[in-house]
């Protein structure tokens, strides 16, 4: 008999993204799944990669969606030839938190996975409280990812993330990027996988209880002070009684719709840059002025962080008060930009440069 269904969907999710992870590997000698066949465990059911084998992370918070992600990996892994790997990130905002992170790291090593470290981080304040945990975070990932040299982390992000995430970006104002959500494949060298994207919460927290896998609820993720516990709890049922079920679905869909669609003009954007230059490499306003707004906002985007205008704090309405120096020029002055740029128009040209 085979496993419980909501079991067999997160394996298979996440052996298709271990499969794009081999692909992605250099191709000189065997491939690791080949060399998988030859080294079973002394076990006898039980595989175990060999130790030369490429390490494959899982960042668990112990709770039911990266529970379910750890228990996956630690059963796909190693039957692909792949080790599998587990951190989990210690915020400190909680009492006993460092308690709590130790019994995860405790659990992973329960499920096979190894190396498995917990690692504690300083949480700032730029941003607001949820977006300093994430770069934090996010910081621990990539220097563990880098201390172990391993392929790639998986995250547990599911679809129910996913449409939360697209009505922040809607709510933002902030543009099709924003609406696109999470990506599949992200970070340095596509070094973030998330394989539960087209999976919902309560399949992750099925497979969890089939399997008898604890799981801890973070407080956080139902406090109201928190914006997306809100939309979480609040927004988003309403959503469903005012349009109907399938309200998540929709939203998960619009965001891979967006994706394409921004990536579409992101590329239209880098080869359209070139044709609006100069010899001296300033931007033309008068050829800027030709192209389509989402491929000349897209541009001046670019050219803002260039010139040192951190990407986090660059909004759609700083992009739109210096794009009015191209379509709107009435002689005014230069526009302020987050990191101290300056963008303004001289001559026929746009200079963003720090002031």
């Amino acid at each position: 008999m085979g496993p419980h269904p909501a079991v067999a969907a997160i394996r298979l999710a996440v052996r298709r993204v271990l499969h794009d992870i081999l692909n992605t590997l250099p191709t000189s000698g065997e491939r690791p799944d080949r060399l998988a066949e030859r080294f079973p465990s002394p076990l006898g059911s039980v595989l175990v990669a060999p130790p030369e084998s490429p390490l494959v992370l899982v960042a668990c918070s112990g709770g039911a969606d990266s529970m379910a992600l750890a228990s996956a990996l630690a059963f796909e892994a190693p039957r692909l030839g792949l080790r599998a790997g587990g951190i989990t990130v210690d915020h400190g905002l909680q009492p006993g938190s460092d308690l709590r992170a130790d019994e995860v790291a405790l659990r992973m090593r329960g499920l096979g996975l190894d190396p498995v470290e917990s690692v504690s981080v300083d949480v700032g304040r730029d941003g607001g409280p949820e977006a300093a945990a994430r770069d934090a975070r996010y910081a621990a990932l990539d220097a563990a990812l880098d201390r172990h040299g391993a392929a790639a982390v998986l995250l547990g992000h599911t679809r129910d993330d996913q449409a939360e995430t697209v009505l922040l970006g809607l709510a933002r104002g902030s543009g099709i990027r924003s609406l696109s959500g999470m990506a599949a494949v992200s970070g340095a060298g596509g070094r973030y996988r998330r394989p539960f994207l087209h999976l919902d919460r309560q399949t992750a927290r099925k497979a969890c209880m089939v399997q008898s896998l604890p799981v801890w609820d973070d407080p956080h993720n139902t406090d109201p002070a928190y914006t997306r516990s809100r939309l979480r709890h609040e927004g988003l049922p309403a959503l469903e009684k005012a349009l109907g079920k399938g309200v998540v679905e929709a939203l998960a869909r619009t965001a891979q719709l967006s994706r394409d669609d921004a990536d579409a003009l992101d590329s239209w954007a880098s080869q359209a840059e070139a044709s609006v230059r100069d010899a001296a490499g300033l931007l033309e306003c008068a050829k800027l002025y030709a192209l389509p707004p989402a491929v000349r906002r897209r541009i001046l985007r670019r050219a803002a962080i260039e010139a040192g205008a951190p990407a986090g704090s660059l909004f759609a309405r700083h992009i739109e008060e210096v794009d009015r120096l191209i379509t709107g020029w009435r002689g005014q002055g230069a526009i302020n930009l987050p990191g101290r740029v300056v963008a303004q128009r001289q001559g026929g040209r746009l200079v963003i440069r720090q002031g």
